[in-house]
Parts: structure tokens; C-alpha cells; sequence
């Protein structure tokens, strides 16, 4: 029975991912941050049972430890770290801070790119030769670049040629992990995720980052101000790159279960999504009328539209793109399913299953 070590366990993709590993017979040690509240394995069981639904899910193979990533050892003892690494191991390095703005600058570094060093240096401290470290970064490492993302290693670069600090931290991630590689020996792989939403099967969504993030911030101006009509700063014809959590699990599992793998791969979707048809979920789903433009002066909206625009410092910068990933190494290591992609109806489901959610909230919250 295969172990497959995942830092940063209690996120989203990476709750997801241990819940198939579970299910699908591996052997699986979480590490997760301690809070004043809560023990590492009332966190992780907490995680698994959203995800999940509050599905059964036998956790017999599961071991959970607190961890601190940017400590020596992780904080944790060396016997236990020498326990969990005394077998060829699958290592997935999933913490990361989401943060991007430059007041946030010392954190977003401290955490995605001291962190990643830190973890490099423990997994060769204690990992054998055969262990192999997968570092899960970003697909938009590729910043403002123009051209097809290719599968390959990309020099550092200023931050004027990333929208944020977060895509600078984890190009620079991924460079750590490459001077880990040529350095060191490190056996060590880089997958790149676009942006990941929800179940393309189910609609099922748990995540409100990226194009939920915007959905929750609108849904909470519609309930405020409903049958309005606001126009918003988006390119209707740029797009959005959307991978569902359920085929980015379906990635990762086929990874660990594969013993020839790319050092980097795209794991991103083919036919992104145009924003015009995200605007108009909305407007369906929400009492508001959304009307979309590429350019919109700040002096010429109104106080509901200048509302909008300050909650779109993150995602406003995404609002233009049409950015081109190569994945022709990923396709030849994994075979993709014919359902992987999403199309509109899918958007569609998580969208209204994202809404509803809050609605729930909104009214237990009211309730209480």
C-alpha cells in the first residue's frame, strides 16, 4: 500500500484529493497547522466530511500531524518524521498563501517561497532516493506572458511582469523546487492548476475564490440592492480557465498511480470559459442585471458600480485574459476522461449551487 504525504491538507483541492485517495485504498498523512480551536484531526475530519457530503469515509488509513511549514523539522519530532518517511513516498506540497496584494508581501513570500525551501530540505533530509516531491503550483506562474505556457521551467522575473504577488511567489516556487532538482538530486515534479472550481458532474462547489469570489461579492449587492442594473469592467469575450476539483483529483490520483511523469505539467482546461456566459448566469440567477464592458471609467459610475469595482482588485485582473497553456506532456503521461471539461450548463450548476449555498447561510445566519 502506496503513502502519499499531502502539506497543507485541510485546503480545498488538496481535502478532495485525500478524500479519492481514502476511497481508493491509499495510505495517506495529513499534515495540518494547529489553531487555538481546533486539533489537527478535528480540522481534517471536518474538511473531509464537507467534501464529501458527510459520505462515510473510512479514515482507517489516514494519520494526521500538526505541522508548522516554517519551522525546522515542521515542529514535529524526528522519530515521527523518519516514521512517516520509511517508505518510498508520493509527497504533494500543497500549502500556499492565496493572499496577493503588496501589504501582504512578507507573508505571501514567508509562506510560498520559504516554504516550499523548507519542505524541499525536509523531504531530502528524510525521504529515499525513490520518494518523489510534487510541488502543486499555479498555471498562472505564466504572469502577463503572451504566449503558450509551455511545460518547462521559466526564470524569475519582476513583478511587473505578474498581475500579483501571488503569481511572482509561485513562479519563484517553482524555481526553488527546480535549484532543489539540479542541485540536490531532488526527484521532484512541478504541477500548475488553473483555476479550480467545482464538481462538473454534481455542481457541488466549495470553493469562493476566482470567479465565486466575484459571485459572492455581486449576490451580496443584489440582496442589498436588488433589480438593479450595474455595469461592470469585464471583457465579455476574454476568458476564464475553469478545471473542475473532480478532474483535477482524477489528475493527481492517475500521477501517483503512474511511475513515468513530466517534471511539469499544465493541469488546466482546454476550452476555458468565456466571461459573458459567467455575467449571464448571474443575471439569472440573481435579481440584478449585469451589463458587461471592456472599458469603464472610474468618473463615470455610479456609487453601486464603484462598489463592484473596489471588490474586484483580485479578479478584476483576470477580467481580460485569454491566456494559452501547452499540455502536451500531461497528455501523454495521463489519459484524460471525455468528461473532464466543463461546458456552460456546468458553470451554470455550480454557479446557482454556489448562490443557493449562500442564500442557506444567509437565512440559518438570520435564524440564529
Amino acid at each position: 500500500m502506496k503513502t502519499v504525504v499531502v502539506n497543507g491538507a485541510n485546503g480545498y483541492v488538496a481535502s478532495n484529493f485525500i478524500a479519492n485517495l481514502l476511497k481508493t485504498g491509499f495510505k495517506v498523512v495529513a499534515l495540518v497547522r494547529p489553531n487555538h480551536k481546533f486539533t489537527p484531526e478535528e480540522r481534517m475530519n471536518s474538511i473531509l466530511a464537507d467534501v464529501t457530503e458527510d459520505d462515510p469515509i473510512d479514515t482507517s488509513n489516514l494519520s494526521v500531524y500538526a505541522y508548522s511549514l516554517l519551522e525546522k523539522d515542521f515542529s514535529m519530532e524526528e522519530k515521527i518524521l523518519k516514521t512517516i518517511f520509511n517508505t518510498n513516498v508520493d509527497y504533494f506540497h500543497f500549502a500556499a498563501s492565496l493572499k496577493y496584494d503588496e501589504k501582504s508581501v512578507d507573508e505571501i513570500f514567508s509562506t510560498n517561497i520559504k516554504g516550499v525551501k523548507n519542505s524541499t530540505d525536509i523531504f531530502l533530509k528524510y525521504a529515499s532516493k525513490k520518494s518523489r516531491f510534487f510541488y502543486i503550483g499555479t498555471a498562472y506562474s505564466c504572469g502577463k506572458y503572451n504566449d503558450v505556457f509551455e511545460e518547462k521551467f521559466y526564470e524569475n522575473e519582476p513583478i511587473s511582469s505578474f498581475r500579483n504577488y501571488y503569481e511572482l511567489s509561485k513562479r519563484h516556487g517553482e524555481n526553488v523546487v527546480r535549484q532543489g532538482i539540479e542541485e540536490n538530486n531532488l526527484n521532484g515534479f512541478v504541477i500548475r492548476l488553473s483555476q479550480v472550481v467545482g464538481n462538473n458532474k454534481t455542481g457541488i462547489t466549495k470553493t469562493d475564490y476566482g470567479i465565486f469570489d466575484f459571485a459572492k461579492r455581486v449576490y451580496k449587492l443584489a440582496s442589498r440592492y436588488p433589480n438593479q442594473v450595474m455595469r461592470v469592467q469585464v471583457d465579455p469575450d476574454s476568458t476564464q480557465n475553469l478545471i473542475p476539483v473532480n478532474t483535477v483529483v482524477d489528475y493527481l490520483t492517475e500521477t501517483v498511480n503512474s511511475d513515468a511523469i513530466p517534471r511539469i505539467m499544465n493541469v488546466v482546461a482546454k476550452k476555458p470559459v468565456k466571461n459573458k456566459h459567467i455575467i449571464n448566469t448571474l443575471n439569472e440567477v440573481l435579481p440584478i442585471t449585469l451589463i458587461s464592458q471592456k472599458r469603464l471609467e472610474q468618473n463615470s459610475m455610479n456609487s453601486l458600480e464603484r462598489l463592484i469595482s473596489i471588490g474586484m482588485s483580485f479578479t478584476g485582473s483576470y477580467t481580460k485574459t485569454n491566456l494559452k497553456f501547452d499540455t502536451r506532456q500531461r497528455d501523454k503521461a495521463i489519459e484524460a476522461a471525455a468528461d473532464d471539461e466543463l461546458n456552460n450548463q456546468n458553470v451554470f450548476a455550480m454557479l446557482k449551487y454556489f448562490i443557493e449555498s449562500l442564500s442557506t447561510k444567509k437565512r440559518r445566519t438570520v435564524a440564529a
